[in-house]
This record gives C-alpha cells, sequence and structure tokens, in this order.
C-alpha cells in the first residue's frame, strides 16, 4: 500500500456541521429533507380554547332551550291541573267523556258548572254570571284548555 491509501481520509466538512443522526436534528439536515418549522405553541393554544369556548357555548345554548322547553311544558301541565281542579269541583248533569269539548261557566254564587252548551249557542242570554272556558278532557282525565274567558274579550 502507498502513502496516499494509508492516508486517513479526512472530510471536508466542519465536525460540527455533520452527525450520526439526522433525524434528531432540530432543522433539515441537507437540501432535500422536509422543513421542519418549530411550532408556535401559544398559537395552538390559543386556536384551541377558541374552538372549545365556541363548542361549549353552542351546548350551553342547546341545554338553555331545552330547560326553556321543558318550564314551558310543566306550565302547561300546571294549567291543566288548576282547570281540572275547577272542574272537577263543578256541578256536572253527565258522565264527561274523553275528547269532548265542554263548557265551564261561573254561577252568581261563585261556584262552578260544566255544560255542553258552548257561549254561543245559549240564544239571547248565557243562563250563568260568565263563561269560564271551553275544555277538552283527555286520556288522564286532566282537561286542556281550548278557550278561556280572556281570549274570548
Amino acid at each position: 500500500m502507498s502513502k496516499q491509501e494509508k492516508k486517513e481520509f479526512q472530510n471536508p466538512i466542519d465536525k460540527d456541521k455533520i452527525t450520526e443522526n439526522p433525524h434528531s436534528l432540530p432543522y433539515a439536515y441537507h437540501v432535500g429533507s422536509i422543513v421542519i418549522k418549530p411550532v408556535d405553541i401559544g398559537k395552538v393554544k390559543g386556536k384551541a380554547m377558541t374552538a372549545m369556548k365556541e363548542q361549549t357555548h353552542i351546548q350551553m345554548e342547546q341545554i338553555r332551550r331545552q330547560v326553556e322547553l321543558l318550564a314551558l311544558q310543566a306550565q302547561e301541565i300546571q294549567k291543566r291541573v288548576e282547570v281540572s281542579e275547577k272542574i272537577y269541583l263543578a256541578e256536572m248533569g253527565f258522565e264527561p267523556s274523553i275528547g269532548e269539548i265542554y263548557h265551564l261557566y261561573e254561577k252568581s254564587d261563585e261556584s262552578w258548572v260544566l255544560s255542553l252548551v258552548g257561549p254561543n249557542e245559549w240564544g239571547r242570554k248565557i243562563p250563568y254570571t260568565s263563561f269560564v272556558s271551553s275544555v277538552k278532557m283527555l286520556a288522564d282525565h286532566t282537561w286542556e284548555l281550548l278557550k278561556s274567558s280572556s281570549e274570548s274579550e
């Protein structure tokens, strides 16, 4: 072997600029490497917070609408109970049938009477002090308020 062959190969590139593990470098190793950009953690967190707040706002709005609907349904049930109590305290000369429409009137002694005859069907004069409401008996034996005296005025 000649002297030239025995001479060790010396890399002309600075040793500080090469590595045996290029995959662990925080930057591209050569011209064909993929560009590696540092992640702006503050920007990522900011986008995530914005998305989270928007999503939770949408969900809270849905829950608020559901609560309002439940409150409205509870009020309607409460009205049915109040009307049903009045009707079951009223005079009835018949047995009411489910699904039929009846009319509640107040008498001069402040008691109530349930009638088959509507306020517009009496002719010249209603024999009671005032019309209270038109109602329909539901299957659960509560009464649905169809028309009240305040609506007819």
